[in-house]
């Protein structure tokens, strides 16, 4: 499917000539930039932290240290489910594995 057209589709199940075809079909650059976006929009960030990670040390007592902890323990505990219940199936569902789940919204 094309990333747009420059003509409307047609309107009847006719057949099409070949030109018609082409007018039709976006300009290279639009086609360019369109996979240029999509490129981007795909790839992982370098800077991603994935969900539970503090690298900084914002909290210094102990009550929310330890609730990190427990968050960090329980999100290594769903990795673990995870991992063991896609070892069995075919097509690994890893999209929620907290690892590969940004601690924070990024586009």
């Amino acid at each position: 499917m094309p990333c747009a057209m420059r003509e409307p589709p047609p309107a009847t199940k006719a057949p099409i000539s070949e030109r018609d075809f082409l007018d039709a079909l976006p300009a290279v650059n639009t086609s360019c930039i369109t996979l240029a976006v999509l490129w981007v929009l795909r790839n992982e960030p370098l800077d991603m932290r994935p969900l539970g990670c503090y690298p900084e040390q914002l909290f210094t007592e102990e009550a929310p240290r330890r609730l990190i902890r427990d968050f960090q323990d329980r999100l290594a505990q769903i990795s673990r489910d995870i991992r063991a219940r896609n070892a069995t199936m075919e097509l690994p569902y890893t999209y929620l594995d907290p690892p590969n789940v940004e601690n924070s919204v990024a586009i």
